[in-house]
């Protein structure tokens, strides 16, 4: 008799996230349902959730008094259970979660009930957590387990039978069977907790976690409301697919989330994710003037202070973000960056397990750690580091990039071939991908794929100018000079016409290896003025120097120049060292380097 009055009541409170509108034209009710979803997960403990409506809240227009609404409806079961859940309340927001669980026990509302079984959830957790740190550290915490999934998965699995789970119900459920890897199901049960509370950001969270690709995200029946469109940009940037997830953001920022101090960090992610580091810093200084204390991404941020070597900035942030709160994981990560920076990797890699400790389930810290184990040589150690990344985002390219580069040093060029893949297929025109395994098919001996490999990362952005040198060097170890000479030629050329004055180790093979083949085809001019480059780098000097000695002398001799021999196009004319006039062949069509 208890069950039906249960359903009907709680239900009511729950009317106006249940009609989330599909698109973004009353501005107004989705302020209202942001505000009333931030109570609601408030009360449940789902702080992250609560933070993510109250600051998309933040970021619309206030409302007139008149329009705010009113605290939901207090049921007869939320009355009888009131003082037990406000005691509990007070316990779980200290973490003492057992102590909230023992005094929910037996309390029917849906609200305590959710509390009860979540705080379960959450000792589980915290002692998991502080087993690894105790006993195991950091690197070996995959044997540890929270011993209390199973008993909640069958108590779940039994109400959501019953059909007695609400959508906070059912996003705990999803979250127990993820951590029992139970994937399929979890997406089942968070697309049907989208369904029946769209609203909670939290389950769309989970749910991109779970989704490793495109095809996956296609066949999800997703509820037709506007936080889709929240969701869809941030699983694009997940998967990597850039374009789409800027023009979501764009899209949310027309309609009136211009505010959003959550979209532009999620921008400059993006664009630190398809490496336009400029883009992203810039985004990220204006963040940080729009919202000074703010901790999250600003790893993200420090990861592009790190690339750029901006070693004062990265001081600054560093300093900055211990004033704020040094015992964040971001912090950690920030200052490992520093120390990393500076060359000092011991101490990099214990800040990077300082965040691990407060934070075992830190994707980037792992990653981080993995790389700070690779300069210090320990390849176990960082074989180690690179799989709980993957063990707790498979997504992570990084992770997949760095087990291929750990398998290269230990000389396994087949482990190399399968890590250097799975990071390809996240990242497919990211030319280091290529470029790796490019290397790992040449090493294999399969030098058609090594081939196609080059070419593609050339054809996609060389991001290290490195292609074309390795494709060229392929082209001469088959004996293919033609396709070789084009390969150094265009990779002179590009280097040029970037317009950097970059120091690039390969510039004086490739100008080696066209005075050779210029001098084979008795292509005097073209031949000097290559010869006269290489005499500007130590390691060809002497060689340049003999190959213009022999070329004077067959000058002198008479020997004339061939016209029959083809060529390749030759270096723009303001490269070459002196302004004797080059003569111009046509050039050949690139494409058949092609593999």
């Amino acid at each position: 008799m208890a069950a039906s009055p249960t359903v009907v009541p709680v239900a009511a409170p729950v009317v106006p996230v249940l009609s989330a509108s599909s698109d973004f034209s009353n501005l107004r009710e989705i302020k209202k349902q942001l505000l009333l979803i931030a109570g609601l997960t408030r009360e449940r403990g789902l702080l992250h959730s609560s933070k993510w409506s109250a600051e998309l809240a933040f970021s619309l227009p206030a409302l007139p008094l008149a329009e705010l609404q009113p605290p939901p409806p207090i049921t007869e079961e939320d009355a009888q259970d009131m003082d037990a859940y406000t005691l509990a309340k007070a316990y779980f927001d200290v973490k003492e979660y057992d102590r909230a669980a023992h005094f929910l026990h037996g309390c029917n509302s849906k609200k305590a009930y959710f509390l009860y079984m979540y705080s379960r959830y959450l000792s589980g957790e915290k002692k998991k957590d502080d087993e690894t740190v105790d006993s195991l550290g950091p690197l070996e915490k995959g044997q540890v387990k929270n011993e209390a999934l199973r008993e909640l998965r069958v108590e779940l699995s039994k109400k959501h039978q019953a059909r007695e789970l609400d959508g906070f119900g059912l996003y705990l459920y999803g979250v127990v069977l993820r951590k029992l890897d139970l994937v399929k199901e979890a997406i089942d049960v968070f697309v049907e907790a989208t369904h029946v509370l769209p609203l909670h950001w939290g389950a769309w969270l989970e749910l991109c976690n779970l989704i490793t690709d495109k095809e996956m995200l296609k066949f999800l029946s997703l509820p037709d409301t506007w936080m889709k469109e929240f969701f869809l940009a941030h699983i694009y940037t997940e998967l990597q697919l850039i374009e789409e997830a800027l023009q979501k953001y764009q899209n949310l920022i027309d309609v009136g989330f211009s505010k959003s101090s959550y979209i532009v960090s999620q921008i400059a992610v993006a664009y630190h994710n398809i490496r336009d580091i400029d883009k992203a810093l810039s985004i990220f200084n204006e963040l940080r003037k729009q919202d000074p204390y703010r901790i999250e991404n600003m790893d993200t941020f420090s990861n592009l202070l790190y690339v750029r070597s901006m070693k004062s900035e990265l001081s600054y942030l560093a300093h900055n973000l211990c004033e704020i709160d040094k015992y964040r994981v971001e912090t950690c990560c920030v200052i490992g960056n520093y120390y990393s920076l500076r060359s000092q990797h011991e101490k990099a890699a214990l800040y990077f397990q300082r965040a691990l400790k407060l934070n075992p389930r830190y994707l980037g810290a792992w990653t981080l750690m993995g790389h700070e184990y690779m300069e210090m040589k320990n390849t176990s150690a960082a074989i180690q580091a690179y799989r709980h990344a993957i063990e707790v985002n498979k997504r992570d390219y990084r992770a997949w990039y760095g087990l291929g580069q750990t398998y290269e040093i230990l000389k396994m060029p087949f482990y190399c071939l399968y890590y250097y893949r799975r990071a390809h297929q996240l990242r497919p025109n990211d030319s280091r991908m290529l470029v790796a395994l490019g290397e790992c098919y040449e090493k294999l001996n399969q030098l058609v794929e090594a081939k196609k490999c080059y070419w593609r990362a050339y054809a996609v952005g060389d991001v290290e100018k490195m292609a074309l040198v390795k494709l060229a060097k392929l082209h001469e170890q088959l004996t293919e000079s033609e396709q070789a000479a084009q390969c150094y030629i265009k990779y002179i050329q590009d280097i040029y016409s970037c317009g950097e004055i970059v120091e690039h180790l390969e510039e004086s093979t490739a100008f080696r290896y066209l005075a050779q083949y210029y001098f084979k085809c008795k292509l005097w001019d073209e031949a000097s003025t290559c010869a006269q480059k290489c005499c500007a780098f130590n390691d060809t000097r002497e060689e340049g120097k003999a190959l213009l000695r022999q070329i004077l002398q067959l000058r002198n001799q008479g020997e004339t120049p061939s016209t029959e021999m083809p060529a390749p196009f030759f270096l723009p004319a303001s490269l070459s060292a002196n302004n004797t006039p080059t003569r111009r062949v046509s050039p050949l069509n690139l494409s058949s380097v092609t593999p």
